[in-house]
């Protein structure tokens, strides 16, 4: 990942809050995130990243109950800073908010506050192993995200499941290869073995 700095007004550049980076809207290539008012920007995901996510989100869609939704690849404001200052937004690939958020999100659309996400999954790339394992985890942590779950592709595909503490940021749960079985943030099982 490269960072960039944005410019707004055609003779300088400055970070951006979180309204300035929502403003940009889509990009042709890849996808960008925001961390600390300088946009990142990612290539798309290989093919076995693309595999994996699309059916660990299968899954928890499937076993999801009513009042759970889960969504891949949007923005989320990780709401660090004021809404005028450089801000920080992360895109996972896949989240657990609550249906009625979901509801709403579908309707109005736009990025979605860490405040409403129970559960962010980031899937291991080569290039970005600490980038998930370090950044991210401390981001999401700092933006009180209940639950982070890590995936590596990598055989044997394992899953690390983190749970935000009030001390110490987030602690592993858990790392399980094979079948993953958890109640958090709903009862749900996977065959990490079948996501790749």
């Amino acid at each position: 990942m490269t960072a960039e700095l944005h410019e707004l007004d055609g003779d300088s550049f400055h970070l951006l809050t979180i309204g300035e980076y929502a403003a940009l809207g889509e990009t042709e290539h890849g996808y960008t995130e925001l961390v600390e008012g300088r946009l990142l920007m990612s290539p798309s995901p290989a093919f076995k990243h693309s595999r994996a996510m699309g059916r660990l989100y299968s899954a928890l869609v499937a076993q999801a109950p009513a009042d759970f939704e889960a969504v891949q690849a949007l923005d989320v404001d990780l709401e660090l800073a004021p809404a005028d200052e450089p801000g920080s937004s992360r895109r996972p690939d896949i989240m657990v908010v609550r249906r009625e958020f979901g509801d709403r999100l579908a309707e109005e659309g736009g990025i979605v506050p860490a405040s409403e996400v129970l559960l962010v999954v980031e899937i291991v790339s080569p290039s970005s192993k600490r980038t998930d394992h370090v950044h991210k985890r401390n981001d999401y942590a700092d933006a009180g995200i209940p639950n982070y779950w890590i995936v590596d592709v990598d055989r044997p595909v394992s899953l690390t499941a983190c749970r935000l503490t009030e001390q110490f940021g987030y602690q592993d749960d858990q790392t399980a290869t094979g079948t993953f079985r958890t109640d958090v943030p709903f009862p749900v099982e996977v065959d990490l073995s079948r996501l790749v």
